[in-house]
């Protein structure tokens, strides 16, 4: 199967080498706006742990969906721009199952979650199947490069051939309109704010999404339910 014309392919150059560090553990507060009980809730913090510490979860639990009736778009309506600076009308991945995830090269969770997308994607990309991935500098800085920059991490040391898009907010102000939609359909643990990189949705072949997963379940973890929406 051909790989898509903004997909990673073979890069000519110098191979980057990302030192990545590891994913601290932070905390998130909400503001007061959002009410009492829920901002005394949530200013206690979440901490989601590198791997590399110890007390890290290796089996992580996915988040629970929770769809919103107010919400009658579906991924297939957004035009984003890919890693060179195209339109891409996401159309163009109707009748396909998904895996949306916000990606970067410099953390510690990036050569497990590079490694194993990498791998599933070579596995199901001929039954209907693709990764479509959005770098994100919001998380300690640690997607700091270029879109070229990225583009040839991605491709050089992992091989990465899903199709990767220009570098995107995933929260705040100048959020991307396709992730307001991914949380505004799958509100997280703590509401819908992007909790770190590699948090990943699952949306099926009508574009809606049907899952939305933590950053430390592994993409391995995600293959069953791959699995189900390929045979629906």
């Amino acid at each position: 199967m051909a790989s898509l014309p903004f997909s990673c392919s073979s890069v000519p150059g110098l191979k980057i080498h990302p030192n990545p560090t590891k994913m601290a553990s932070f905390v998130i507060s909400i503001k007061s706006s959002l009410g009492p009980s829920k901002s005394a809730f949530l200013q206690r913090g979440f901490s989601l742990q590198s791997p590399n510490l110890p007390g890290f979860a290796s089996k992580a639990r996915s988040f629970g969906v929770f769809a919103r009736a107010a919400t009658e778009k579906s991924v297939h309506d957004f035009t984003v721009k890919d890693i060179n600076g195209k339109d891409v009308a996401l159309s163009k991945f109707k009748g396909k199952a998904l895996l949306i995830v916000n990606v970067a090269s410099k953390c510690g969770l990036t050569s497990s979650n590079y490694s194993e997308l990498t791998h599933i994607y070579e596995k199901y990309k001929t039954q209907g199947f693709e990764i479509l991935a959005f770098p994100c500098n919001q998380f300690g800085g640690q997607e700091p490069g270029s879109n070229p920059e990225i583009k040839q991490f991605a491709c050089t040391r992992y091989k990465a051939e899903f199709p990767i898009f220009d570098k995107v907010d995933v929260n705040g102000p100048s959020t991307a309109p396709v992730y307001q939609f991914l949380k505004s359909s799958a509100g997280g643990f703590l509401g819908d704010l992007i909790k770190w990189n590699f948090e990943k949705f699952l949306v099926d072949k009508n574009g809606k999404v049907v899952e939305r997963y933590q950053p430390t379940t592994s993409p391995f973890q995600i293959e069953k339910d791959i699995q189900k929406l390929l045979a629906a």
